[in-house]
């Protein structure tokens, strides 16, 4: 029985949000299972059905008929749950089209995946039935969101209070040990790197190495099974669904939410020639981005495009994320490479993308927390700052200037003399990056990040000056040539006890501004404790030791992450540090916080002395947005010059005395708290940090 025609209309006429949801893929009926595949350009779509030992001999091919806008459905008892089955489709030759009826291919909406005898895959009917025990999402407020940058396996590799059977598992991220270290730590959000089904490379597989990041997208709808525990695998794609729901729930029962991401940009098909194994197969011309010709336009750089302009392609990307936030309770999104997702018919980025407006309008996904990767590598893919309401965005504006400010700027000043730049462009980002994001997005529209999977990791920032990547088989010439970091006088490993010193109080500050900033934090795993990639700043195709976390930490690495937890400790006791709108300089509005600056003799900064490349000493004076409670001031002391400066501190209206909270000059942080009043004079040794609280 033919169910209603789904409405699958083009975004410029109806909206996304008008299309039916979950009605593609397989679904259970009283009649059996029924199959319906989108594909506007073929001919014929057949569904072959397999053995469920022998995942190479078809038991049957079965013609799915046409019911109208693109649908293609079939209705048979076959499609039990655990059936195995893939599709074919035939079509005209013409520019862009590549059917092939002999080619078994992947559903696009499969919810279950197993490998083929041939190295291809099937896709597998599921049951996701799953009980959540009445447990349902934390809802972290946005202002209150620490995000921790994650790989499952590398996190939970290594951890030694995490059951060797569970090493490298949804499961292991789920155990009690690694959830009281999040939770210890003070993170609030919980970022998973791609947990979508994904493949390696065959240019990875003949050089001995594989994709361990994982951005290289099989299907949108299956979780990855090599991140489940044997015991799942052998029992199958549900077993391993279900491992993935029971880790959101706990994770959840503990407060912590799970964010994803994903990669919906391209897909593992890669380039023209690559493997026809699913999008390609049924709808070449709809699903990827190119020319009349049928050429690629790529503007990945990972050999195709998801072309978002269709409304196929779109609605793909938009019932995926239906599904993770509802069926499977995910909290959130960081959206790989999102320009390419916002490119119109015409491949240009426009904020009012139908697809970047339905993912935060849709009710489906109210609540969920939405993060653009805000460029890919085609003309005009830079666009931090230009996604729209509703959006968060990584900002590398903020990465690029704290780097400088406490790396670059310091070896520079060491070699002339001089610093060349000063502490204005480093305020605005330390105050939420106002002059990137507009006054109705405010602050939090800003995701602030040192460091990530992608680059350096902390230690290795503050330890060598170029990549040293040649383990990945490249010759050298991946990853990035400007990393804005410092060795600090010897390249990698070293000894030196003055040069060692050095580099930890420099990721004090590194981190101490993160973690103080206007604006979300993310935190990278593993960087609480200066793990390090031995300077590969590219590590996306090393699964071993390189990449997975090491537990066995030595006291400098306790000290540093006892920085961390206290830093989120204040992050949180302190809602002056974390405001929900942008303040106007030094005025008193009733929607926005208050700020102040001052420079080191507690005088109110000039023009001059913002403008100034030798003036790198500031006091900042931040009041919590009013409708947090209790109400707050901070003062925030940054001193970026290598040589010692006294500071005094400033005559504030309505403060009696200044706390001392936090300081990046101690290995260990000071447990006693000093108090001073305005006017007394605290001694900056070199470049560091300093937080009170004005009471």
């Amino acid at each position: 029985m033919a169910r209603p025609e789904p409405a699958l209309v083009p975004p410029a006429r109806a909206g996304l949000l008008d299309a039916v949801y979950d009605d593609l893929g397989v679904r259970q009926g009283p009649e059996g299972g029924t199959l319906r595949v989108w594909s506007g350009h073929a001919d014929s779509v057949e569904l072959v059905v397999f053995d469920d030992v022998d995942l190479d001999w078809a038991v049957a091919t079965l013609p799915l008929v046409p019911v109208g806008g693109g649908v293609w459905a079939v209705t048979t008892e076959l499609l039990r749950p655990r059936a195995r089955y893939a599709v074919r489709a035939d079509g005209p030759p013409a520019p862009g089209n590549t059917f092939n009826r002999e080619t078994l291919l992947l559903d696009p909406y499969a919810r279950g995946i197993v490998a083929g005898g041939f190295g291809d895959h099937r896709a597998v009917v599921v049951d996701g039935g799953f009980d959540w025990g009445g447990v349902t999402k934390p809802a972290v407020p946005m202002d209150r969101t620490v995000i921790y940058e994650a790989h499952v396996k590398g996190l939970t590799k290594r951890h030694p209070g995490v059951p060797p059977a569970l090493h490298g598992t949804y499961a292991g991220l789920a155990h009690p040990a690694m959830i009281q270290h999040l939770l210890d730590l003070g993170i609030t959000s919980v970022e998973l790197l791609p947990v979508h089904a994904f493949a390696t490379e065959p240019r990875l597989l003949h050089l001995g190495l594989t994709n361990y990041w994982g951005y290289n997208t099989v299907n949108f709808f299956t979780p990855h099974a090599r991140y489940a525990t044997a015991e799942s695998r052998r029992s199958g794609p549900e077993a391993v669904l279900r491992e993935f729901k029971g880790m959101v729930r706990l994770l959840h029962e503990a407060g912590l939410e799970v964010i994803l991401d994903v990669v919906y940009n391209h897909t593992s098909e890669e380039g023209v020639g690559g493997p026809r194994s699913s999008l390609r197969g049924l709808d070449n011309r709809s699903y990827y981005r190119q020319h009349d010709d049928g050429t690629y336009i790529d503007v990945t750089g990972c050999g195709n495009s998801v072309d978002t302009a269709t409304d196929a392609a779109a609605r793909l990307v938009l019932d995926s994320l239906r599904y993770w936030a509802n069926d499977v309770q995910v909290d959130g999104f960081r959206l790989d490479l999102a320009v390419t997702l916002g490119r119109d018919g015409a491949h240009t980025f426009t904020p009012d993308h139908p697809l970047l407006r339905a993912i935060v309008d849709d009710p489906l996904l109210a609540g969920v927390k939405t993060i653009a990767e805000p460029w890919d590598v085609g003309l005009g893919g830079w666009q931090t700052g230009n996604f729209g309401t509703g959006w968060h965005e990584w900002n590398d504006r903020y990465r690029d200037r704290v780097r400088n400010f406490w790396l670059s700027d310091v070896d520079y000043a060491r070699r002339a003399d001089t610093s060349p730049t000063g502490v204005g462009g480093f305020a605005t980002r330390l105050a939420g990056s106002s002059n990137t994001f507009s006054a109705e997005r405010g602050p939090l529209a800003s995701v602030n990040f040192v460091t990530a999977h992608d680059g350096f990791t902390l230690h290795d920032l503050v330890s060598y000056d170029v990549k040293h990547n040649l383990a990945n088989g490249e010759h050298g010439r991946d990853g990035a040539d400007t990393n804005r970091s410092f060795n600090h006088g010897t390249e990698g490993p070293t000894d030196d006890e003055g040069i060692l010193s050095v580099r930890r109080k420099a990721m004090r500050n590194l981190l101490g501004t993160l973690l103080l900033s206007a604006g979300i934090p993310m935190l990278t795993a593993g960087d609480e404790f200066g793990r390090t990639q031995r300077g590969n700043n590219n590590a996306y195709c090393h699964d071993s030791a390189l990449t997975w976390l090491s537990w066995d930490h030595a006291p400098w690495q306790d000290d540093l992450a006892a920085h961390v937890r206290r830093l989120l400790q204040l992050r949180r006791e302190n809602p002056a540090l974390r405001p929900s709108r942008f303040a106007r300089l030094g005025e008193h509005i009733p929607s926005a916080s208050v700020m102040q600056w001052y420079d080191e003799h507690g005088e109110t900064m000039s023009i001059e002395r913002w403008t100034s490349a030798t003036h790198r000493t500031l006091q900042y004076v931040a009041a919590s947005t009013p409708e947090h409670e209790p109400h707050n001031r901070i003062l925030l002391i940054v001193h970026g010059n290598e040589a010692p400066i006294e500071v005094t501190l400033p005559e504030l209206e309505g403060a009696e005395r200044f706390v001392s909270l936090w300081t990046s000059l101690t290995d260990r942080p000071a447990e006693d708290r000093p108090e001073f009043a305005a006017g007394d004079v605290v001694t900056m040794p070199d470049t560091s940090i300093h937080l009170f609280r004005v009471v």
